[in-house]
């Protein structure tokens, strides 16, 4: 089981490392850096590999992973602007109309949380919480469900928290195993059932329970999603890392067409 948050973060950049196809050390630089992008076997399972462009940060820098043709538009810009104004605008609009000259669009931007070891601890739960495993996942892919589960990638659904109400799931936390050191926490509560610490106890239980299993839990949320970060920091989370990534112009028009999640990247 990891112990201390410095284990916690090595664990993360190697991650990143493979995902991005650079070295954990360039998360820890004090320059900016910007490396091809590859495919590889062991990225989390979500990502379209190789990235067209991608952009990371962990406090120190900015990585930028990208295509050949686009390597040339990224140091220009992760050079012109301060790393923390490179994911906002209205720096960002320089970049988004660079891409979109080659039919690319900034799609997704999320900031990812890690468990403070110092802080991660069970929190209590009014109702009934219950260990769930890939078996008692089968009639659960329902919209209210959706970011605990993924539908179209059950086979990574590994385990999960449940809180219940005499009998009835009210809230629920899941883990998808997203690559072999690191599993993604979700978590739903129903509406009628919010505010009342259901969705903190679930992740935090989920979080305990991941690391028993020798893998770091990780959470992802929008930067706008104030009570999903809320739910990070009061779970025991603090912010680790940011990404911005884009993706083609029809992929992002079919996003705001059909509203597919942001979590769902394929």
């Amino acid at each position: 089981m990891y112990r201390t948050n410095q284990d916690i973060m090595e664990t993360a950049m190697k991650q990143s490392a493979i995902d991005l196809n650079c070295s954990p050390q360039d998360f820890r630089k004090k320059e900016n850096v910007v490396v091809i992008s590859g495919k590889k076997e062991e990225a989390r399972k979500y990502l379209v590999l190789p990235f067209a462009c991608n952009l990371v940060s962990y406090g120190n820098n900015v990585v930028a992973s990208v295509g050949e043709e686009l390597k040339e538009i990224a140091e220009g810009y992760i050079s012109r602007y301060p790393m923390e104004h490179c994911f906002e605008t209205p720096n960002m609009h320089v970049l988004n109309d660079a891409l979109q000259e080659r039919g690319l669009r900034i799609c997704f931007m999320a900031e990812y949380f890690l468990p403070d070891m110092d802080r991660l601890r069970e929190l209590p739960c009014a109702y009934e919480m219950r260990l769930l495993s890939q078996e008692d996942f089968a009639d659960l892919y329902l919209p209210e469900w959706g970011n605990a589960l993924c539908e179209d990638r059950k086979q990574l659904d590994v385990v999960g928290v449940g809180a219940y109400e005499e009998g009835k799931l009210v809230g629920m936390a899941g883990a998808s195993a997203d690559c072999d050191s690191m599993w993604q926490i979700g978590v739903d509560v129903l509406p009628e059932y919010r505010r009342q610490g259901i969705a903190c106890a679930l992740t935090s239980r989920l979080a305990l329970e991941i690391l028993k299993k020798g893998r770091v839990p990780f959470y992802c949320a929008a930067w706008s999603n104030i009570r999903s970060v809320r739910n990070a920091v009061k779970s025991g989370f603090r912010p680790a890392w940011v990404e911005m990534t884009a993706r083609s112009r029809e992929f992002v028009e079919g996003m705001n067409r059909n509203k597919i999640s942001a979590g769902n990247q394929e």
